[in-house]
């Protein structure tokens, strides 16, 4: 009886050993088949548009495609979440990571945690945000709009790419700051957030950098940005912070995979992107869309994703929107 279980003791440790090595030369194969980069935004946006740029740059330095598959929903936390429950942690499966991620986690019952469920491997950019009107509105200023909507409460319907969105959370802290009242229309992105806006069936659209087309050719109005200083490409446009709201939002993002990924092919795959963010290519469509190089390496961008976290609860918190 010993015998037996010494033999058996022997064949789980020789399976076990087997399976390590296995994995260890997966890691030092790797890639060896196209990467998936799941973008959790509809096509067309400033993401998708910055994304498809990307791809086509990191795939010079992976030697393997990178595919975008647009998996929209939830404010972006769809297509991460799927992946975290069904992907494997092979490294052939990554998402782009956006605040909502976190803020959804204390506004709601979610079926992932974002500590947890998620391999970290690097920042890399963050938003330009604004509100925007119709080239021919009455309102020529932000202050002008707020002083309209404090007027006339429940008059103003406002577009953003979604419920718990950056912009719309951000929307809530102005009408919280300064006693308004307006009508928040979710939508499933720039695509369709930009549309309502030219065919009136909204009055604003708050949103990213995929109403740049439609300003620089005068069919909307730029009137303030989220940022910390003004944009280099619409410059006479103040911020929400020199308008006195004290408010700066930039949502930083980056890419994760599922939890349990071997750090050997973390590292390959955080090498690889950070080489295709520095390409000229990406930096030029990161210039042409306003948004922000916010690199940050695996350490650093866990370490934000914790601080991420922590002010979303505190955020959400202030605004009443915490979960039951």
């Amino acid at each position: 009886m010993k015998i037996k279980k010494w033999g058996s003791g022997v064949f789980v440790g020789f399976f076990f050993f087997s399976l390590f090595f296995a994995f260890q030369a997966m890691a030092a194969d790797f890639p060896t088949k196209p990467v998936t980069l799941i973008c959790p935004w509809p096509p067309g946006g400033a993401v998708d548009t910055f994304f498809r740029v990307y791809a086509e740059s990191t795939k010079k330095y992976l030697g393997q495609p990178v595919i975008i598959e647009n998996k929209p929903g939830g404010a972006g936390t769809v297509g991460p979440a799927a992946m975290a429950a069904t992907a494997k942690p092979d490294g052939y499966t990554v998402a782009q990571i956006s605040v909502t991620l976190f803020r959804y986690q204390h506004m709601m019952k979610v079926d992932y945690d974002s500590l947890k469920d998620f391999t970290y491997i690097l920042g890399l950019s963050g938003y330009t945000f604004g509100v925007v009107v119709k080239s021919d509105a009455p309102w020529k200023t932000f202050d002008e709009l707020i002083a309209y909507a404090k007027d006339n409460p429940g008059k103003i319907t406002y577009g953003s790419p979604g419920a718990g969105t950056t912009q719309n959370i951000t929307m809530e802290r102005i009408s919280k700051d300064r006693g308004i009242k307006w009508i928040h229309v979710p939508m499933k992105g720039t695509g369709e957030n930009m549309p309502a806006l030219l065919g009136g069936h909204i009055n604003v659209a708050a949103d990213s950098t995929g109403f740049a087309p439609y300003v620089d050719s005068g069919q909307m109005r730029l009137l303030v940005t989220f940022g910390e200083k003004r944009t280099k490409k619409w410059p006479q446009v103040p911020t929400l912070k020199e308008l006195g709201y004290g408010i700066v939002v930039e949502s930083p993002f980056g890419l994760a995979g599922p939890k349990g990924m071997d750090l050997k092919v973390v590292k390959i795959l955080h090498d690889v992107f950070k080489k295709g963010l520095e390409d000229p290519e990406t930096l030029k469509i990161l210039e042409k869309l306003d948004m922000l190089y916010a690199y940050k390496n695996t350490e650093d961008y866990v370490k934000q994703v914790k601080e991420l976290f922590e002010e979303e609860r505190i955020l959400v918190e202030k605004l009443g929107l915490k979960k039951n």
